[in-house]
């Protein structure tokens, strides 16, 4: 049997498979959710009471990569899980913030994906709400204020204002609302 690199095309839609088969489904997933005005993209992104992203680093990938891309993770998603390989593992464990979740993606002989949980994610005290919220379009942010006098001040004033306006916690459910509503794929 030839051995298949493990690489993100392989893991990803193993992954969503995987989420949607778990006890606890998600309403909607998204895949390749730019968060902080297109700074970063997030591989997996699960809908569920809070949006849950999952970033898949492969055989092939740069693990490193995670410090940056985290530091825009951290700031826009309460919970975040890095999907990886064993070769990876000690490496991730390393990089990845203890708050982050962990998961080990293996092929078993048939080359069917497995994935085990090493690290369950916690709440992200990093998440800034002013910078999370910046992951909705200005039409979304607009329906968070509901307001008439906002209509034509810039994306980064209406963030501040819904931010202040906001609990962290409720704030999380909203822009997870929101983006249910224009989510890409349903699964139900």
């Amino acid at each position: 049997m030839p051995k298949f690199p493990l690489n993100d095309s392989r893991i990803r839609p193993a992954l969503v498979r995987y989420l949607v088969t778990r006890r606890r489904q998600p309403k909607a997933i998204i895949e390749e959710l730019r968060v902080r005005n297109g700074y970063a993209v997030a591989d997996v992104v699960a809908l569920f009471d809070e949006a849950h992203c999952f970033e898949i680093k492969g055989d092939s990938d740069k693990i490193s990569r995670i410090g940056t891309q985290g530091a825009y993770y951290n700031t826009a998603f309460r919970l975040i899980t890095l999907v990886t390989t064993v070769g990876n593992l000690p490496r991730a464990l390393a990089l990845a913030p203890r708050f982050w979740g962990v998961i080990i993606v293996s092929a078993d002989a048939s080359g069917e994906l497995l994935f085990d949980r090493v690290r369950t994610a916690q709440t992200n005290p990093r998440f800034d709400k002013e910078l999370a919220v910046q992951t909705l379009w200005k039409d979304e942010m607009l329906s968070l204020l509901r307001r008439e006098d906002c209509k034509r001040k810039p994306r980064n004033v209406l963030a501040r204002l819904i931010s202040d306006e906001t609990k962290k916690c409720e704030l999380s459910n909203r822009i997870c609302e929101i983006l249910h509503s224009r989510h890409l794929t349903k699964y139900s």
